[in-house]
C-alpha cells in the first residue's frame, strides 16, 4: 500500500470514528498531494509523497514558532496536534549525532575543505536525507563542519 493510499484510507477511518483535527488535517495533506500531482502532471513517486508531508510538516514547524511569538497558544496547540498528525506518515527524523555522521560522508565524498565548498555539500546531503532531516539543522551541521578543524 502506498502512503498516499494509507493517507486516503486513514481519512476514511477518521470519518467513520468522527476525529476532527485528523480529518481536517489528513484532507489538508491530501489537498496539498492533489496540487502536486496537477503541477506535476501526473502521480507523484514515493519519495515526491514524502517531500509533500515533509514540507507541510515545515510550514506547520514555522506557523508553531510564529504562534508562540504573537502569544497565540490556542494556535500554538491546533499547529501542534496537525504536526503530531502529519509527523507519524514522515520516517524517523535523524539524530543530530546522524546528520553528522552524513554530513561527514558527503564532504569527504565531493571533497570539500571549507565554507566556500558548502555550496557543493548541501545539495548533495540534502537529497540524501530528504525526509528524515530538517534542512535547517542539515544547513547548521554542515556550516559548523565546514569551519571548524578537521
Amino acid at each position: 500500500m502506498s502512503l498516499k493510499e494509507k493517507l486516503q484510507d486513514d481519512l476514511r477511518a477518521a470519518l467513520r470514528s468522527g476525529e476532527d483535527q485528523r480529518k481536517g488535517t489528513l484532507r489538508m495533506v491530501l489537498a496539498a498531494l492533489h496540487n502536486a500531482e496537477i503541477e506535476a502532471g501526473g502521480d507523484l513517486e514515493e519519495s515526491a509523497v514524502l517531500a509533500v508531508l515533509a514540507k507541510e510538516a515545515k510550514q506547520r514547524r514555522e506557523s508553531i514558532e510564529e504562534f508562540r511569538k504573537g502569544r497565540r497558544e490556542d494556535l500554538v496547540a491546533r499547529e501542534e496536534a496537525e504536526l503530531a498528525i502529519i509527523q507519524e506518515y514522515l520516517p524517523q527524523q535523524m539524530t543530530r549525532e546522524e546528520i553528522v555522521e552524513a554530513a561527514g560522508i558527503a564532504i569527504a565524498e565531493v571533497g570539500a575543505s571549507g565554507p566556500a565548498d558548502k555550496g557543493k555539500v548541501m545539495p548533495l546531503l540534502v537529497n540524501r536525507l530528504r525526509g528524515r532531516a530538517d534542512g535547517r539543522e542539515i544547513n547548521a551541521v554542515v556550516t559548523e563542519l565546514l569551519a571548524g578543524p578537521r
